[in-house]
Order: C-alpha cells, then sequence, then structure tokens
C-alpha cells in the first residue's frame, strides 16, 4: 500500500488497503489522516459516477482533512461488475472494517458519518437510513460482526427516490439516467418495484435516522433537486434531524459546493452532531 503525506506533511495518505475481496476482485480504500490532533467523526467518501464510473481517487474532502478529519475513500465494485445492491453491500462492509481495524490508524471507530457525491450520495444517504435491513447489510468482507451503522450522512446533490427520479429528470437527465439505471437494476424502474423501493433511500426513513445535511445546486440538470426535497420531506415528516442547503445558480458538482462558505456549513454541521 502506499503511505505518502501531501506536500505540506499535514495529512498522510494510506493508500490501496484492501478491505474486502468477492471472487476474484480486491475491493480497496484511501485513508486520509491528519497529522496532529484528529477530530470525531471518521468520514467515509462515496464517489459519483452514474454507479458505472469514477473513482475513490477522486475525493473534494482535502480542506476538511486538513482541518483534522479523516477521510477515508471507498471503492465499490461498479454497476459494470455487479448489479444493485453489491454496491450498498460493499460500502457497508468497509464501514465494518474501518471499526474492526480501527486501532491500526488511530482513527474513530464509534463516530462514523458518510458522505458521497452524485450517486454515490445516493449510494451513502441509502447506507445511512437502512442499517439493520438484512437485504442491504450483505455478507461482503470479514468483519461481520462489527456494526456498519453511521452516525451522520452529508450528501451532494444525491438521488434519493428511484420512482420518481425519471419523471423529475431534464432530458439531459434523462439521457444519463436511462442507461445507467438499466446497468444498476438490470431494467428500468418499472420492471423491478420491489428493487426501486429498496434502493431509494426516502423508504428508509424513520425517526432514528442520523443527521442529514443535503447540499444540491438549484440549477442541476442531471440530478433533479426535487430528489433532496423528497429526502428532506421524509426526514421532516418523521421529526429526524435535517438541513437542506440550496446553492443557487449551481449545476451538477463543481468548485461551488467545496469552496469556503459551504465548507463553514459542513463543519458547523459536524460540530453541531459531534
Amino acid at each position: 500500500m502506499a503511505n505518502r503525506g501531501d506536500e505540506a506533511n499535514r495529512w498522510e495518505l494510506i493508500g490501496d488497503v484492501e478491505y474486502a475481496r468477492v471472487g476474484d476482485v480486491a475491493l480497496k480504500l484511501d485513508l486520509h489522516i491528519p497529522r496532529g490532533k484528529m477530530h470525531s467523526p471518521l468520514i467515509v467518501w462515496v464517489h459519483g459516477g452514474a454507479w458505472r464510473s469514477g473513482s475513490k481517487k477522486s475525493m473534494p474532502l482535502t480542506k476538511l482533512v486538513e482541518d483534522g478529519y479523516a477521510v477515508a475513500s471507498v471503492e465499490y465494485r461498479l454497476s459494470t461488475q455487479a448489479k444493485f445492491p453489491a454496491q450498498v453491500h460493499d460500502i457497508k462492509a468497509a464501514i465494518r472494517f474501518l471499526r474492526g481495524h480501527s486501532r491500526d490508524w488511530r482513527v474513530a471507530s464509534k463516530e462514523i458519518l458518510i458522505a458521497g457525491d452524485s450517486a454515490g450520495a445516493h449510494l451513502a444517504a441509502l447506507v445511512g437510513v437502512s442499517n439493520g435491513n438484512a437485504e442491504l447489510e450483505g455478507d461482503v468482507g470479514n468483519d461481520r460482526t462489527q456494526s456498519s451503522a453511521v452516525r451522520g450522512i452529508i450528501s451532494y446533490y444525491g438521488g434519493a427516490n428511484l420512482t420518481t427520479i425519471l419523471q423529475q429528470s431534464t432530458p439531459h437527465g434523462l439521457s444519463v439516467r436511462v442507461p445507467a439505471l438499466e446497468l444498476l437494476l438490470g431494467g428500468q424502474p418499472e420492471d423491478f418495484p420491489a428493487l426501486v423501493r429498496l434502493a431509494s433511500p426516502v423508504f428508509h426513513v424513520d425517526p432514528h435516522a442520523p443527521p442529514l445535511l443535503l447540499l444540491h445546486g438549484d440549477q442541476d440538470p442531471q440530478m433533479p433537486i426535487n430528489q433532496s426535497l423528497e429526502l428532506c420531506g421524509a426526514y421532516q415528516r418523521v421529526n429526524a434531524p435535517v438541513q437542506l442547503e440550496i446553492v443557487y445558480g449551481a449545476a451538477h458538482g463543481g468548485a461551488a459546493f467545496y469552496d469556503a462558505e459551504r465548507l463553514k456549513v459542513v463543519k458547523k454541521f459536524l460540530r453541531r452532531h459531534f
């Protein structure tokens, strides 16, 4: 595994840590560990890419690492390798691994938050609100006695309800989402109603759901902002803690979501709940 720091030596990267193996597929994560005092929680980052592409190397929370938060950026089987719910099984296995091996890197084991962007945010939210769901826990990895529960969720412009996402999408969004769902589910949402509900975070929210921060651009042409509005509404209906930050003028991703203003929002959320 790689072991190196950034140029200013403010944090250390421990790369390609194998957390589980599925057949011949080795699943790995990258640990970004601050030097000096470390804050809780440990943040598990899930990359986007329409469930079919992307890399754990795409981890935009460097400023949080510099401020003392450890981040584990995880890879998972893409939809070109395995259909849903394999992705969720893998991410939950990564959380169990981090709990089981936290002493190896002196990172938090009890206080874990999950975050992601786009399709990764959809998976992060689903992992966060589905603790204990047997269909979504899976049996990946060797740390199955550990919990996969998280204490908080941050969703950057993520999906939340696959039963409504296509009706809400722009033509551009449909051009991305239709083939992406075909790969993820093996068909379109109407073909698998039970599976689509299982894959939709809005149907798993209950009063015990972990605190949630949603960030979404009001000009997003790819992931409908209504997806974040639906998840916010699901939380509000059961009085679970939720905060929606609309990034006005922002599209799908970009620097506006990780600038100083949004960083303050995220850090305030972390201080409030941890």
